[in-house]
């Protein structure tokens, strides 16, 4: 089965929602938990850019480039860019109703719950990816973007489509609250590695 970047548009678009870090009343500098945040948490000019790569077991590349995201205002809207699209943000950070999440909000260490996310691709095929996802550790990861406290989430459960593919997928995301996204994903499917990372970040209205 063929692993394409576009495979994962919907999926990362979804996952680009801000969080804030909520500290305890003790003053503690690590966060309890990291929450959904809102659309004031968004600021004109703030840029992600990851470096993504796919590659088979037998070393065979089936996708390598970039991929940017930007915040901008058009006509009075904050609108996130992407490639040649562009979505308000406001539909990004809508509350999250789904039962079986990428993220369940808010994040902290221990907490476990079910993924689930079904499509349609172009040809009609219908296909589904459930997993069983836990908050590992928060804690300092360095990426080509810099160095942040994240989230370690493991996911691992299986896909399957209409034309009976079945395989299992394990993946890990680092979420760091401070970029509001995630810094690097690692894929795992049968015979082939998904690997992602940060490489840019800037957000011009506030110190990294």
């Amino acid at each position: 089965m063929k692993h394409f970047k576009s495979k994962f548009q919907l999926a990362l678009l979804a996952i680009l929602v801000v969080s804030i870090t909520v500290f305890n009343a003790c003053g503690n500098k690590v966060p309890t938990i990291t929450k959904q945040a809102v659309l004031s948490d968004y600021s004109v000019g703030e840029e992600w850019v990851w470096k993504y790569k796919g590659v088979s077991d037998k070393g065979e590349v089936r996708s390598d480039g970039e991929d940017a995201r930007k915040i901008v205002d058009i006509n009075g809207v904050l609108t996130i860019l992407i490639g040649k699209d562009s979505v308000p943000v406001s539909d990004l950070v809508k509350p999250e109703t789904s039962k079986t999440p990428r993220f369940k909000w808010p994040l902290e260490v221990g907490k476990k719950w079910t993924y689930e996310r079904a499509w349609t691709s172009q040809d009609g095929t219908k296909g589904k990816q459930s997993q069983d996802a836990e908050v590992l550790s928060y804690k300092e990861e360095t990426v080509g973007a810099g160095t942040f406290m994240a989230y370690t989430i493991q996911y691992k459960g299986k896909i399957t489509n209409s034309r009976g593919y079945s395989a299992r997928i394990d993946e890990v995301w680092l979420y760091a609250p401070k970029v509001k996204n995630f810094i690097k994903l690692t894929q795992t499917q049968d015979d082939f590695v998904y690997n992602e990372e940060l490489i840019k970040y800037e957000n011009p209205n506030k110190n990294k």
